[in-house]
């Protein structure tokens, strides 16, 4: 039947995505590599969606659909970081190894990896995630390229922030911080709160940057996004285990 090999045929086109994003992402160009990012995101998007809706889920759907989000969610986020790294300005002391700190940048593709196979095994995540997903990942970091890479390529300070936020990320993507999902189980206000109001400040912040920056404004803003949504998710946990250890 047709119809089974339409959710992986979607899924294939995530992936197909992924490498066009990976290829602009090693020709320098932050712009189109984050663009085919966001397109692999909505390929993800549907292919589930299409797989629950015409009841073929399948095994093999599951194994290529957690290899497609790595190439686009993490080979291509890590190699445009990597093209960063490659033309950023080195501290003096660090010059002598330029030739090998940008390929720090792939270990954030190893990590999306393995929190793609703990996903897949973890049956915790159904309504929320642990750890930051791969494509929120992905966006934060094609989104901060695209807004700050002139600043970070003429001050020779932004490397060593930029390698700490490497793995700062990698430690993100596989821990065991509970993180929540827009997945509403009603459209009510009471017990979505924090959703609604996410999604409210997520558009001011879309806007604002629509009107300071243009339509280029829409792929810088998911940085902030992104960064508010983890900080929000750091401190309710904090918040949560006080209230558990008092």
């Amino acid at each position: 039947m047709i119809k089974r090999h339409i959710p992986n045929s979607i899924t294939c086109c995530n992936l197909i995505s992924g490498c066009i994003a990976t290829f602009f992402a090693f020709s320098g160009d932050m712009t189109w590599a984050l663009t085919w990012i966001i397109i692999g995101a909505v390929f993800d998007f549907f292919d589930g969606m299409s797989a629950r809706l015409l009841g073929v889920s399948s095994p093999i759907g599951k194994e290529l659909d957690s290899l497609a989000d790595d190439v686009t969610f993490g080979v291509a986020p890590s190699t445009m970081v990597f093209a960063e790294l490659s033309v950023m300005n080195y501290p003096s002391s660090l010059e002598s190894l330029r030739g090998i700190i940008p390929f720090v940048a792939f270990i954030m593709a190893a990590f999306s990896a393995l929190r793609l196979a703990k996903f897949n095994l973890d049956e915790r995540q159904k309504l929320g995630f642990i750890g930051l997903p791969t494509p929120a990942n992905a966006l934060f970091w094609g989104s901060l390229l695209i807004g700050v890479a002139p600043h970070f390529e003429t001050s020779s300070w932004a490397m060593p922030l930029v390698v700490i936020g490497i793995f700062v990320s990698c430690w993100l993507l596989v821990s065991e911080l509970p993180m929540f999902a827009l997945k509403f189980k009603h459209w009510g206000w009471q017990g979505n709160e924090l959703r609604y109001c996410f999604i409210i400040f997520s558009a001011i912040i879309l806007v604002a940057a629509i009107i300071a920056h243009g339509w280029i404004g829409v792929l810088e803003a998911f940085a902030p996004i992104i960064a508010i949504y983890t900080v929000i998710c750091i401190v309710l946990y904090a918040k949560n285990s006080n209230s558990k250890s008092e």
